[in-house]
């Protein structure tokens, strides 16, 4: 008997060109697969509506996200209150399917007592009032830092809703092990993802890439951290990619011939250089959920380097080349650059990443026991 779901997306999931969205669309794509019949519930804020998710979707409803909400003004935090569309509650009381709540941004309704005898199920891409805090920890803009400190405040307050789901979704070992002693009704299902085998070209690159979203300031924080401390002490040719970099990012790679900044490449540009560069450079500085990113790279990359933070408590450790600091990331650099990525390392990663929790089918099969 076909199965029904109720989706509520924080945002469009489509392009899936960052963490978050990754992991639903992904998700969608294999429900779908598996013969689920899906309502989806997006919320817009800069992205237009895709005809593409009804290729995954029954139906899908696109909600307007109240970005006029004053963030500091009463106890709900801002992602929170921002997605409390009426109509969204309308439409999902049409029939009495269970809903998946992409992140605790869409929890709003999650205690509606016309919700009451629903099957609820949260996904959690962060423990957010810790993704929140490390925010603001790196955050240089004042007024920014004010609003991540309150946001991560009020989101540890009212991340006590989460009792009020049948099911809590944890994207990594470690928060599943904080929500699981929290709420007791965690399961640990890891991130969704583009890759449904590995697909990784032997043999060697002829260059280091570090890629993510340089708008956000986590990703700014590694990319000057890399070319301040580890590219700018080597020669070999580095890219940095991703859109929107920083002024100051800009300036720190000029005065290096061998460091190129690209800023106008799309998904499949940056995926394509994953695949053909020697060394996938991954460090993080803010060491909750888990990097879809790296995911990426582990199944069409040759080799990734990374700090701790980046691997700590994911389960993808083994698979990595893991780094303390800065002068152990240019020893490896120098011992990865003539290495040959071959036919054994190729069958060393499967063993890693297709016997169970990074499969997309594995995955998608837990979330059909629980609805």
């Amino acid at each position: 008997m076909q199965k029904h779901l109720h989706i509520v997306a924080f945002d469009v999931p489509y392009p899936a060109d960052y963490g978050g969205v990754i992991d639903i669309f992904h998700k969608l794509r294999w429900l779908k697969k598996l013969n689920v019949s899906i309502t989806l519930h997006c919320f817009q804020y800069g992205r237009e509506q895709q005809a593409i998710l009804n290729e995954w979707c029954d139906k899908v409803y696109y909600y307007k996200r109240s970005k006029y909400k004053n963030p500091f003004i009463g106890n709900v935090p801002y992602i929170v209150s921002t997605r409390s569309n009426d109509e969204l509650l309308e439409n999902l009381c049409k029939d009495s399917f269970p809903i998946i709540f992409e992140g605790i941004h869409c929890t709003y309704f999650l205690t509606h007592k016309k919700l009451k005898n629903r099957i609820k199920i949260v996904r959690n891409h962060n423990v957010e009032h810790d993704y929140y805090k490390s925010l603001e920890l790196i955050e240089t803009n004042f007024f920014k830092k004010y609003f991540f400190r309150n946001e991560s405040d009020l989101l540890k307050q009212y991340e006590k809703v989460l009792k009020h789901a049948q099911q809590i979704l944890a994207i990594s070992p470690s928060d599943h092990e904080y929500l699981q002693k929290n709420y007791q009704h965690s399961v640990l299902v890891p991130a969704f993802h583009a890759n449904d085998s590995i697909n990784i070209k032997p043999g060697k690159g002829s260059f280091l890439l570090y890629h993510g979203n340089l708008s956000v300031g986590e990703n700014n924080h590694a990319a000057l951290f890399l070319v301040n401390q580890v590219f700018s002490k080597i020669s070999y040719p580095v890219i940095i990619a991703g859109n929107k970099p920083s002024p100051e990012l800009v300036n720190a790679c000029k005065p290096y011939s061998h460091i190129q900044l690209i800023s106008n490449w799309d998904n499949e540009e940056i995926m394509n250089a994953v695949s053909e560069a020697h060394i996938n450079v991954l460090p993080t500085f803010q060491g909750t959920g888990i990097k879809l990113k790296l995911l990426n790279a582990l199944f069409v990359g040759k080799f990734c380097l990374v700090n701790k933070l980046m691997v700590e408590n994911t389960g993808l450790e083994r698979a990595c080349i893991v780094t303390q600091n800065a002068e152990e990331m240019i020893k490896e650099i120098h011992l990865l650059w003539n290495k040959i990525f071959d036919e054994d390392a190729i069958a060393e990663r499967k063993k890693g990443l297709m016997q169970g929790p990074f499969d997309n089918e594995y995955n998608t099969q837990t979330i059909l026991a629980l609805i």
